[in-house]
Formats: structure tokens, sequence, C-alpha cells
């Protein structure tokens, strides 16, 4: 039976890599006076973390977790921290639409992760 570590770690690291790669493909949108060169140079330089992180979340899931579970897992903490990262980060408000379209992959996440 796995640890508890091992249930847990995956997800934490995802969160973070999360985090980063948000930045990487959206914090440049606050400073617009950034050239595009400076985006995507500043992108990729953020996104590397991201990928190391990402794939130790991956490698160390796939001991637990599906790769459907890890994917989907994944996607659901995605629209988290792209909510918070819009919100909190950006300034901007969710729209009801994008809330019901999100609980909609929602539903879809608890289906992957929850009925083997």
């Amino acid at each position: 039976m796995p640890s508890l570590w091992m249930k847990i770690a995956p997800w934490a690291l995802l969160i973070v890599s999360n985090v980063f790669m948000t930045f990487a493909w959206y914090g440049h949108l606050k400073n617009r006076s950034m050239t595009l060169l400076l985006a995507i140079f500043s992108g990729w330089m953020i996104a590397l973390p991201e990928y190391v992180l990402a794939v130790t979340a991956n490698r160390m899931g796939h001991e637990v977790y599906s790769t459907a579970q890890l994917k989907t897992g994944q996607e659901a903490i995605t629209l988290v921290v792209f909510s918070l990262f819009s919100i909190l980060y950006l300034g901007e408000t969710l729209r009801w639409t994008t809330v019901l379209g999100f609980g909609f992959i929602f539903v879809g996440v608890a289906i992957v992760m929850f009925f083997k």
C-alpha cells in the first residue's frame, strides 16, 4: 500500500508546477509594455522549474495513480490556479458561464478520479 506521502506529494508538486506555468503563460499580460521577445524568454525561464516539478510529480504519482487520473487531476488544479490568478493577479472577474463550464469539467474530473 502506498504511503500517505506518495499519495499527496504528486498533487502538491502539481499545484506548485501550475503556479509557475500560469505565470509563464499569462503573467506578461499584466505588463504589456514588455516586448514580446522578453515575454517569451521570461516565460521559458519560468517554465523550466515548472517542467522539473511536473515531471517529478508525474513520475512519483504514477506509482499510485493512472496517467488518466494524473492528467485529469492536473487539469482540475490548472482551473483552480488559473481562476485565482485571474482574480488576484490580473484583477479580472470570472463570469457565471466560466464558473459553470469549469463546474462541468470538475464533474468529469470526479468521474475519472473516483469511479475506477
